[in-house]
């Protein structure tokens, strides 16, 4: 830890994040105590950018989010009590750095916060995206190392959840991803995602799985869970028509303009629409599986009951 710095530690994920990991380093620089940047497998100049600046650079294979934070928070060396927890196309603004010093001088007492959550400010193609229900959107992004753990299944996202009470800072923690400034690539991005997403929804959501502690009136995360819960309980193809609905006209989305059109349409509406075509494709085929299964349950049965027949019929012969 460094003398004069904020007593925290600062994680951040990267994957050919040479275009974003600039920004990102720059607003922890000269603040945090300890800058750590777990890497899993870059082929740009990620690490060079890592390691110019000073960062502590790890490798480690990716699975998915949720585990590589899992490793991280389990494997890194860190010594600071408080992580702040960022993938690289985020950037910290000042406000919120000041937010951060005094909060971590005010927690000392027993029963103080174990995590923080944060207002994200999401930027699509250069547009801050203040409409359609986005902005302020709250993340867990700064927690007490000991207090926290991650839910490993996520598959597309990371939750982290903390052992004991949380507050919400002021200031902004700004996402901007200059990888998916082309369309192109955004479209790549989330139509892997979409398959994840949906297998995530049938193996977990459709069962009930993961909704414990959904509250309208909680944390950000028990809030978002609650509308999950009415979310996974609407028809498929139907509720991307009303999520877009809801974000474009009834908060107002529209008021985002040209950039806005674009990011509420893609993300609401022809990304969830993805999700339920891939559930609709998943279920299918596990039903043709369950057919397979049962057509050769009943032609094993079928051979067993022909030996049977075939073993009373036949005579039965002396020696």
């Amino acid at each position: 830890m460094t003398a004069g710095r904020a007593p925290l530690a600062v994680v951040i994920l990267t994957f050919n994040e040479e275009a974003n990991l600039p920004a990102c380093l720059a607003s922890v620089d000269g603040w945090a105590g300890s800058v750590f940047v777990v890497d899993s497998g870059s082929v740009d100049r990620t690490c060079a950018i890592a390691s110019g600046a000073g960062a502590a650079l790890v490798t480690h294979p990716f699975e998915s989010h949720a585990r590589q934070w899992q490793w991280a928070l389990a494997a890194l060396p860190i010594e600071a009590e408080w992580v702040l927890a960022l993938d690289a196309d985020q950037r910290v603004t000042p406000e919120l750095r000041r937010a951060i010093d005094e909060a971590l001088v005010a927690w000392q007492a027993p029963g103080s916060p174990a995590g923080a959550y944060v207002a994200r400010r999401q930027v699509f193609r250069g547009r801050w995206i203040r409409h359609g229900g986005y902005y302020p959107k709250y993340l867990l992004k700064l927690f007490r190392r000991n207090a926290v753990s991650v839910d490993a299944d996520d598959l597309v996202d990371h939750h982290f959840a903390v052992s004991g009470p949380t507050a919400t800072l002021r200031g902004d923690l700004v996402e901007d991803n200059a990888n998916e400034r082309s369309i192109a690539a955004w479209i790549e991005k989330h139509n892997r995602y979409a398959a994840r997403q949906a297998r995530e929804e049938e193996e977990r959501w459709a069962a009930g799985g993961g909704l414990d502690g959904a509250r309208l009136f909680g944390t950000p995360d028990e809030r978002t869970r609650w509308q999950k819960r009415i979310w996974h309980r609407l028809p498929l193809y139907l509720r991307p028509f009303g999520y877009f609905f809801y974000r474009y006209v009834l908060r107002l989305g529209v008021l985002d303009g040209k950039e806005g059109f674009i990011f509420h349409f893609m993300q609401a509406f022809w990304y969830r629409l993805l999700v339920d075509i891939n559930r609709d494709e998943q279920r299918a085929r596990a039903a043709a599986a369950r057919g397979d299964t049962e057509r050769a349950s009943a032609r094993a049965g079928g051979i067993v009951r022909k030996d049977v027949g075939d073993l009373q019929s036949r005579p039965i012969g002396h020696d």
